[in-house]
């Protein structure tokens, strides 16, 4: 087994960020969950698969990640298919396959292999309790709702685009609730995962609190 870190949390946290961060300077894999959802998106879209299918033909794909040239690659039955997964065709597929348990449970079962053969760092909502629960170091990486209302607030003005940070936040809010409640997988903190709340600390503070876990190891 590799030395695996599992980051949960709600949207908005800063679970990306910090895992993406501590994968450069570990050497580790970033799994990028939500990439591997859209691979398999991908894969149900070429197969011309229908919603009634996807039970039995989403067992005929093979996903992991790797890296290329210093970059990210994800793999569909060995295809680097990075520049296919971010359309709207996928994304829309991604939204109907993904609740399904069938792809879920596949999904989790390439996710714990590939954290059985690398050094990996995850981040989702349901890793440290379901996809990695022997992970070595389990973090439940967290800030208060108005903290991560207004980190989107400056990401999106920044881009120019117009939002509310009310409407935002409120918008946060359900979606912790729909996290937190849904039938599988629900989001919440492992028994033996510590609690990091981010809402006053910078990202090198936070990963510098996960490395520490990692029993004081220093960065590569």
């Amino acid at each position: 087994m590799g030395f695996n870190i599992a980051i949960d949390g709600p949207a908005g946290a800063g679970k990306s960020t910090i895992a993406r961060m501590i994968a450069a300077k570990k050497g580790y894999i970033y799994v990028d969950t939500g990439a591997m959802y859209r691979a398999m998106a991908l894969y149900l879209i070429r197969e011309n698969v229908s919603p009634e299918q996807i039970d039995e033909k989403c067992q005929g794909a093979d996903i992991t990640i790797g890296y290329e040239n210093g970059e990210q690659v994800v793999y569909l039955n060995g295809e680097n298919v990075n520049a296919y997964i971010r359309t709207e065709e996928v994304g829309r597929m991604a939204s109907v396959s993904s609740p399904n348990p069938r792809v879920r449970k596949k999904l989790t079962q390439l996710q714990q292999k590939l954290a059985a053969e690398a050094d990996v760092v995850m981040d989702g909502r349901d890793i440290g309790t379901c996809v990695l629960p022997d992970a070595q170091v389990k973090v439940y990486l967290t800030a208060d709702s108005h903290e991560r209302a207004l980190r989107r607030y400056k990401e999106l003005t920044a881009k120019g685009e117009s939002c509310d940070l009310e409407t935002i936040e409120k918008d946060i809010i359900e979606r912790d609730r729909q996290d937190m409640t849904r039938e599988i997988s629900p989001l919440k903190q492992a028994a033996d995962a510590v609690l990091i709340d981010s809402s006053h600390m910078t990202v090198e503070e936070v990963a510098d609190a996960i490395i520490t876990l990692c029993g004081g190891c220093q960065w590569k």
